[in-house]
């Protein structure tokens, strides 16, 4: 029984619209009443009514290292004794940039932001500013956050809410957004063929996981280098799922290819609302005040995201092995959905989906094969068995560094079971 949740939620409806301040979290694609959280520590979370889950949501990605990690919560709360926020320049926000652009050989200087979706905004208008073109390329179940060019054909909740679009989004924004199909080079090659010296930017989830987790097939990065390059277009890697997820590089180090810009999010706050777009010097040159392309935040850069962030991303470059203990972990899971008939399993590193298809998952067209009705039902089997996965198949799994092999078995029964 959930009746402190259900209660919140009642509540919440007549304040809030849905009673949600971000769509997945109503439950919508699942049934039932969304839990309220109260407080997490390490891998589990616990709920208003008492009830402890074990969390393989973590946040949507931030908590890499677990709820409360006690040098990162250090951190963040000295941080905010000095102060939460002070509209000017910290050094701390120059320690955070100086760390990225050591960490990720892509990113030569780097601009903090609020959010993704503010990183990705911001990344096409420099993009459109640096080439002097108005048209972007994205791709099918890729989603870039909700600023209005990039609600074409979005991935995440937009899916399992049955809007592949958004209401509010305009003619002429949409006109300029122009949709490929992930893992389809010759679909790109073609737009690039009618939209000659036209295309700004290819912007791409490395990983796309918002279709639920969906890898890249071999040569699909390097194919879209290849094509940005012979076309004087920018690439953009939204690495706001995987940036220092993959590896300290994130997926540009992981397959080893380098886009010109880079969009952050999640990690790179440590669980602080943050945001941040980076890449090559020339073109990040081109913003304000050293540029003409505007951009501009009254939290940008805040203190205590950036003390949360640098902290998570120290202790990450310092101890790389938590990469290869994340891949093992989430290697069981997958092999525990594997073994089942009817489900087909998309993991790379710490990130995980299980689709219920009998199809292989690379797109968005195989990824909507899945079986939602199925998915709502192991994701109630799975909550009753204290376990929190994503509330929408079109989601990812995120594992952390606190995950326990006792968390994993508990896991793989409770799969084993449905």
């Amino acid at each position: 029984m959930n009746p402190k949740s259900k209660e919140l939620f009642e509540r919440a409806q007549k304040v809030i619209p849905g009673g949600v301040n971000s769509p997945v979290r109503a439950f919508g694609a699942v049934g039932g009443s969304p839990r309220f959280i109260k407080k997490a520590n390490g891998s589990r979370m616990t709920d208003e009514d008492g009830n402890e889950y074990i969390d393989y949501i973590g946040s949507w990605g931030p908590m890499i290292l677990g709820h409360r990690n006690a040098e990162v919560e250090e951190a963040a709360v000295k941080a905010a004794r000095d102060g939460l926020s002070f509209g000017a320049a910290t050094e701390i926000e120059v320690e955070m940039a100086e760390l990225v652009c050591d960490t990720v050989p892509c990113v030569e200087m780097i601009r903090m932001c609020s959010s993704g979706t503010e990183a990705v905004m911001s990344a096409l208008r420099v993009a459109r500013g640096f080439t002097g073109r108005e048209k972007i390329v994205k791709f099918r179940g890729c989603y870039h956050g909700h600023s209005d060019a990039m609600l074409v054909t979005a991935g995440s909740g937009v899916l399992t809410a049955g809007r592949p679009d958004s209401a509010g989004v305009t003619k002429g924004t949409a006109k300029d957004t122009l949709l490929a199909d992930y893992n389809d080079l010759q679909s790109v090659k073609d737009i690039f063929e009618c939209n000659r010296g036209e295309i700004a930017a290819v912007i791409v989830e490395p990983v796309a996981a918002n279709m639920g987790v969906v890898l890249p097939e071999d040569g699909f990065l390097q194919g879209l280098r290849d094509i940005t390059q012979e076309n004087d277009a920018v690439l953009i890697f939204d690495e706001v799922i995987t940036g220092f997820r993959l590896a300290p590089g994130g997926a540009a180090e992981y397959f080893g290819i380098m886009p010109d810009l880079v969009t952050y999010g999640k990690i790179i706050g440590g669980g602080m609302p943050v945001g941040a777009y980076g890449g090559k010097k020339e073109i990040m040159k081109c913003v304000a005040p050293v540029g003409a392309v505007y951009q501009a935040g009254t939290l940008s850069g805040n203190p205590v995201a950036m003390a949360a962030g640098l902290k998570t991303v120290q202790i990450l470059k310092n101890n790389t092995g938590i990469y290869a203990e994340l891949n093992k972990k989430a290697q069981k899971i997958a092999g525990a959905f594997s073994e089942k008939k009817g489900i087909a399993t998309n993991q790379i590193g710490s990130l995980l989906s299980a689709f219920f298809t009998d199809s292989r998952v690379k797109d968005l067209q195989t990824a909507k094969t899945s079986d939602t009705e199925k998915y709502a039902a192991y994701f109630n089997h799975m909550l009753k068995n204290g376990i929190y996965v994503a509330p929408a198949q079109f989601e990812a799994m995120f594992l952390s560094a606190a995950h326990t092999d006792e968390d994993i078995e508990k896991t793989i029964l409770a799969i084993q079971e449905f």
